[in-house]
């Protein structure tokens, strides 16, 4: 991605609160119908860079860009961006259809883009409906509704289903995701967890203390990380002692559970105890103890070991060295 083919850009967006600088220097571009999602741990600066986009916060430095107009300085009723809350703010007082016309102001074709934006989202017919008669799944897609209804440029999405129960998260989850799709909108969304970033996202920025560590797929993330906080943060991983060749004394190695094998006593082989074991369908984590003190997680066959039996565990790839 260039700054040539960006349809929304991140120049360079600088806040700092106090002496705290949230969001340090962010520069990021993503396509037009692009699903970018913005993760990171807490404090990592990504909700303030929601809210720079959004405009509800002006940078100290830096420009948002849309379509090749600057919208830095526009409040956020004039940048025509849709935006999805956590707790989505529907009105209880109102029905589907209500609801979802309520951002048309005295539009003449109010109606025809209620029913328009309720199909986008597989809600046709639903108008008349009591939001209180809804799953907490279909007001999601209320919210969504409400939010395409305007025919937006971009679409914010900030955290939208961390209030759901993990089942109906992850079925909510797959209807978002579908809906976007057939919308095509350009969309940001912000969220803490890492298997709705990586569902929902075409590419995932990943942040840390306001700074982009490393934007890409998914797959790139996990296998190709370009820094120790990215290998570390990403999926799961252990952080071992071991010395690179050519590399400074006292190296960690992070390596990937599923990189890490039970095997017979040998060169290279680590002698441990099994300390813990939980079950994955038909794979298990084993939590192994050397004899140095050091934990790690394997991730194996769940018949390769039972708590407290001796082991001996390889390595077949390390995902990234750090100096220690």
């Amino acid at each position: 991605m260039t700054g040539a083919n960006a349809f929304l850009r991140l120049d360079g967006l600088t806040k700092s609160y106090g002496a705290h600088r949230a969001v340090d220097g962010l520069s990021l571009d993503v396509a037009r119908g692009e699903f970018l999602a913005l993760l990171g741990p807490s404090g990592s600066g990504k909700t303030t860079t929601l809210r720079l986009l959004a405009g509800f916060e002006t940078p100290d430095q830096g420009r948002v860009v849309v379509d090749g107009e600057d919208v830095t300085a526009l409040p956020p009723a004039q940048r025509r961006f849709g935006m999805v809350f956590q707790h989505y703010a529907l009105f209880p007082h109102l029905d589907v259809g209500e609801n979802v016309a309520f951002g048309l102001a005295r539009r003449g074709d109010a109606a025809a883009r209620v029913a328009t934006a309720l199909a986008m989202v597989d809600l046709s017919g639903f108008e008349r409906r009591r939001v209180a008669e809804l799953s907490g799944g279909q007001q999601q897609r209320v919210a969504l509704a409400r939010s395409l209804a305007p025919e937006p440029r971009v679409l914010l999405l900030d955290e939208p289903l961390s209030n759901l129960d993990p089942a109906l998260r992850e079925r909510t989850r797959h209807e978002l995701r579908d809906a976007i799709a057939r919308v095509g909108i350009t969309t940001v969304l912000v969220t803490h967890e890492q298997e709705e970033a990586f569902d929902l996202g075409d590419r995932v920025a990943i942040l840390s203390g306001g700074r982009l560590e490393q934007v890409g797929a998914p797959d790139e993330l996990y296998d190709r990380p370009a820094s120790a906080f990215v290998a570390a943060f990403v999926g799961r991983a252990n952080e071992l002692p071991g010395t690179l060749v050519g590399g400074k004394d006292g190296s960690r190695a992070i390596v990937r559970p599923e990189a890490m094998r039970f095997t017979g006593a040998g060169t290279g082989a680590v002698p441990g105890v099994v300390k813990a074991r939980r079950f994955a369908s038909g794979y298990a984590f084993f939590t192994v103890e050397a004899a140095d003190g050091v934990t790690f997680e394997v991730f194996a066959p769940h018949d390769g070991a039972r708590v407290g039996d001796p082991v001996h565990v390889t390595v077949d790839r390390v995902l990234f060295w750090k100096d220690a």
